[in-house]
């Protein structure tokens, strides 16, 4: 069972569990189409992030495969709420989870998905135990593989037209970190 200790703090972060209250923050961004483009649901109504707000209140610790944990990502020094994470659980048999996240473009490029994603591997290898962690991502995301290389996650596929987002084909790429990259990298 994971059970964070919150809030999390980083240097610039809180990392926190979802409130009420993240609403209209949430919407902000999860609204706009440039976030979207390269996730599974477009932009959100207010009525469709109150519905994902609710899956993520419910999902502030996380205990067996299949559940995801997801935080909110709160700017330290003006309490913005800027991000969202998640950690999946996806085998307990094989130790393995994966990550997600999504930020306000108006936060992009200054290192704070990074300083909160990190954050989310440390959880997932340190303290629920997992083997292994996945990142995937849009092919035509190059901000995210970016990111997940920053990270430390290394590109282990590249499928060509796999699914059909949004109407069309889309390549998907896929990212892995192993429990002793994570503790070499330390």
């Amino acid at each position: 069972m994971l059970r964070p200790d919150y809030p999390i703090t980083t240097a610039r972060l809180l990392l926190r569990p979802f409130t009420l209250n993240d609403l209209d923050a949430l919407n902000s961004f999860q609204s706009r189409s440039d976030v979207a483009r390269y996730l599974y649901w477009g932009p959100r109504s207010r009525a469709e992030s109150a519905a994902a707000l609710a899956k993520r209140i419910y999902s502030s610790t996380l205990g067996k495969e299949g559940q995801f944990l997801a935080m909110a990502v709160e700017l330290a020094s003006t309490g913005e709420l800027i991000g969202d994470l998640n950690l999946e659980y996806l085998s307990s048999e094989h130790r393995q989870g994966e990550i997600g996240f999504v930020f306000h473009p108006d936060h992009h490029g200054k290192g704070l998905a990074h300083e909160a994603a990190s954050e989310l591997l440390r959880l997932g290898f340190e303290e629920l135990g997992l083997h292994r962690i996945v990142g995937r991502c849009d092919g035509r995301n190059t901000s995210s593989a970016a990111l997940l290389e920053r990270l430390g996650l290394r590109k282990e596929a590249h499928l060509r037209e796999n699914e059909i987002v949004k109407g069309e084909w889309t390549d998907e790429l896929v990212f892995a970190m192993l429990e002793d990259e994570w503790k070499a990298s330390r």
